[in-house]
């Protein structure tokens, strides 16, 4: 005989082992664990944005040339 399980019970066991015999104090630890994964699961997905954003962009190097009269780049005779 198979048990029929609501989705919040199955999202609550992925979230791992039971944290209580109480079922009121396990679905709190489940809610507080649902929000870390959601927290890190928007994190990846900006880093990830971030890096499809900059993937072939091109690359320069700005190297700044500062001239005066003082100084010449060349010295003639």
């Amino acid at each position: 005989m198979s048990k029929s399980y609501s989705p919040w019970r199955l999202w609550a066991k992925s979230l791992g082992e039971k944290a209580s015999s109480c079922n009121k104090e396990s679905d709190k630890v489940a809610i507080v664990r649902t929000i870390i994964f959601l927290t890190y699961l928007i994190t990846n997905c900006f880093i990830v944005a971030g890096v499809i954003r900059h993937w072939n962009s091109p690359k320069y190097i700005l190297i700044p040339i500062q001239t005066s009269d003082t100084y010449p780049l060349h010295n003639y005779k």
